[in-house]
């Protein structure tokens, strides 16, 4: 896909792998309409980056905000989506026995519900496009690679991204013929803050999020015959 002029959605745009996502898209010429619940830090993107990017409020665990979001999208887009990519997602670690019911359902809203919520108001677009132009659009979901292998203490973040992986893999099935293609990325440790809010320490040698975007942009510009399903990616010395 040529990027430019494309309309794409970041969800979870306003910091780390959302904002480098939105930045190295906005570089090849997108237009970014970027999702998050943090309007402020939004608006500071679109100042600094410019009218190419479109800051939207959203809870994507939310489903009356998703739908306002989608139709803001859409009225100011002509009624495109060419990329959606579900970034928005968060980790609370502990053990089994210790973990809350709250933190059990924070991550299953967010790294599950809301990239149900968001494909399910894009997919409506895309397979009009492909009937209208041949080819739909593309659809990439940021797991992880604890969605590949699980751990002790992360067993719920697990679930999510094993969740996300089967989501991926069906919805690539379902929707191939509609011209709609659909990657799930497995990032491993990234510099980013999700290791403060998980509650763990993180790897002191991770990869940086300009490094994951440049897979991101790599993979959406294939061509159209192309299809990449899953990449795993990893730090080489996670320990230094």
């Amino acid at each position: 896909m040529n990027l430019q002029h494309k309309i794409a959605v970041v969800t979870g745009a306003s910091a780390g792998l959302g904002r480098a996502f939105s930045k190295a898209l906005l570089d090849r010429g997108a237009i970014v309409f970027g999702l998050a619940r943090r309007a402020d830090r939004l608006q500071g993107l679109r100042e600094a980056w410019g009218e190419a990017f479109h800051p939207v409020a959203c809870d994507v665990t939310d489903e009356a905000q998703v739908t306002a979001a989608f139709r803001q999208i859409l009225d100011e887009s002509d009624g495109r989506i060419d990329i959606l990519v579900n970034n928005a997602g968060l980790g609370r670690f502990g053990a089994i026995d210790e973990l809350s019911v709250d933190d059990w359902d924070v991550q299953m809203a967010t790294n599950l519900r809301g990239v149900f919520l968001c494909t399910r108001a894009t997919l409506p677009v895309m397979k009009a496009q492909n009937r209208a132009h041949g080819f739909g659009g593309h659809i990439v979901n940021i797991a992880s690679v604890a969605g590949l292998v699980g751990n002790p203490r992360i067993a719920a973040y697990n679930a999510t991204k094993f969740g996300l992986r089967g989501f991926s893999d069906a919805l690539m099935k379902e929707v191939r013929d509609d011209g709609i293609k659909v990657t799930c990325l497995y990032p491993g440790s990234v510099a980013t803050d999700f290791a403060d809010v998980a509650g763990t320490s993180g790897s002191p040698n991770p990869m940086q999020p300009e490094d994951v975007a440049g897979t991101l942009i790599h993979v959406l510009e294939g061509p159209d015959n192309y299809l990449v399903s899953e990449v795993v990616m990893r730090p080489l010395r996670p320990r230094g």
